[in-house]
């Protein structure tokens, strides 16, 4: 069962990997800095990709190997509903998510690469509100969120 739902999550759907390739063209200022750090296996060897089609969704970074997905939000995000019910499709599909605000990767992007390999490396597992992570399976048995 477990392959039949990875081949659901990375199954193409229409309109979404032309979207992947719009957002990896007009990537942001934020994207952009957090990219350099993180393309070519820079950050310690993990491999990301970015803009990647996960179900319905489209991821900012991925890191395969570790099931983690990594998004910047602007101030648009602030407390968007969206991005819960996104966080927990992810998370009910095996990816751990990790969010920054645009801010921090511009402003403090040595704290943030710290964080990233924190939760990379093991350090950070439990969900977190301070950080804005979310394990994989995190909601498995809550009813916070759902889709409406």
């Amino acid at each position: 069962m477990n392959a039949q739902k990875n081949n659901d999550i990375t199954k193409r759907r229409n309109g979404i990997t032309a979207k992947a390739r719009h957002l990896r063209q007009e990537e942001t200022e934020a994207e952009y800095k957090l990219w350099n750090e993180l393309r070519n296996r820079l950050l310690n060897g993990y491999k990301f990709t970015r803009q990647v089609p996960l179900g319905a969704y489209v991821a900012d970074f991925v890191c395969r190997e570790k099931s983690l997905v990594i998004e910047l939000d602007g101030a648009q995000h602030s407390g968007s509903l969206s991005d819960l019910v996104r966080t927990r499709w992810l998370s009910e599909n095996g990816y751990s998510v990790l969010r920054f605000w645009n801010d921090e990767i511009l402003r403090e992007r040595r704290a943030v690469l710290d964080t990233i390999l924190a939760v990379l490396s093991g350090e950070i597992s439990a969900r977190c509100d301070a950080t804005r992570f979310s394990p994989a399976g995190s909601f498995a048995n809550t009813k916070e969120v759902t889709r409406q």
